[in-house]
């Protein structure tokens, strides 16, 4: 009895190549197609025995399959624009080229340019609450790569947790007046209402785990000159936990995008220049797509048109 399916073919083909039986009638007898038997016969002559293992009925092409140019498309966007599926979607379809983000994400991966991340093993089911624009605010500081003249500078940002919408503006120094200047001027801005915002514990912000221990009356400590403002403007002031700047998670992320798209790739000589063009990147910021908006733009979300990026 054959032990493969190639023995088995061999088999039924041995007495047509020793001359014993023709093709026609052999097919009276066996279960095999007069087609299957002239294939296996093909192939025992080219390959031998090798030839007749069973291969892959998968079909070289499909009659669905995204055309060659598209793909390249996809690739290029890619590898130019650094964007993921959702951003890339839209970008394709300025172009007149409509596809799927799953057929987008394919491509990607086919050609190794998606991002590799480690298995998280705890999985946690969380509950996503969708906030109103103004409810949350988050505000942090990330100082100025480049000095200007031999100073440093720093870039204080506030970012909307539900529309993403950004304000930027830079400050020679990190202290009280900075700050506070800075959210008097964000809350006239803001195309919203701000009911609270989030800060880390710095200096500029509170002084939770600076000044309350040095307080005379530690049960009624002096409250910071910012939580001070922020009770006359009736916003709440929420802080992070020390050391988890990932509880601050959209501004963290915006600076990143600061610093790879803005600080690595302009360059300025002098503080206008500095205010200048990081108005001009503010504004640009403001209408590029988000994936935590679907797609929209954090103007679009809030129905805003570019020329409200320009105040201020």
């Amino acid at each position: 009895m054959p032990n493969s399916t190639k023995e088995e073919k061999f088999r039924w083909i041995k007495p047509i190549l020793d001359g014993e039986i023709t093709i026609k009638n052999m097919i009276l007898v066996s279960p095999f197609s007069k087609r299957a038997l002239q294939y296996w016969l093909k192939a025992f002559k080219q390959y031998g025995l090798t030839g007749l293992e069973n291969k892959s009925t998968r079909p070289y092409t499909h009659p669905n399959e995204t055309p060659i140019r598209i793909k390249e498309a996809v690739i290029d966007l890619r590898k130019d624009l650094k964007k993921c599926a959702l951003k890339l979607k839209s970008d394709l379809k300025h172009h007149g080229m409509h596809l799927g983000i799953r057929t987008i994400g394919k491509i990607l991966k086919q050609e190794g340019l998606t991002r590799r991340y480690r298995s998280r093993k705890v999985s946690l089911k969380r509950t996503k609450i969708n906030p109103n624009p103004g409810e949350l605010v988050e505000i942090d500081i990330k100082w100025v790569p480049s000095r200007i003249n031999g100073y440093r500078w720093y870039q204080f940002t506030a970012i909307d947790c539900a529309s993403r919408w950004r304000y930027l503006d830079v400050y020679s120094n990190q202290g009280n007046t900075s700050s506070i200047n800075f959210l008097k001027t964000l809350i006239t801005v803001a195309p919203f209402k701000i009911q609270a915002i989030k800060t880390d514990n710095g200096s500029c912000f509170t002084n939770r785990y600076t000044g309350y221990l040095k307080s005379s009356d530690p049960l009624n400590p002096r409250l910071h000159i910012f939580d001070i403002i922020c009770n006359q403007l009736g916003i709440a002031h929420y802080l992070i936990d020390p050391g988890k700047p990932a509880q601050n998670g959209r501004v963290e992320r915006s600076h990143r995008s600061d610093q790879e798209t803005f600080y690595d790739q302009v360059s300025f000589g002098d503080e206008e220049e500095l205010r200048l063009k990081l108005k001009l990147w503010n504004m640009y910021y403001n209408d590029l797509e988000h994936c935590a908006l679907n797609g929209k733009s954090p103007n679009q979300y809030l129905g805003l048109s570019k020329v409200q990026n320009v105040r201020a």
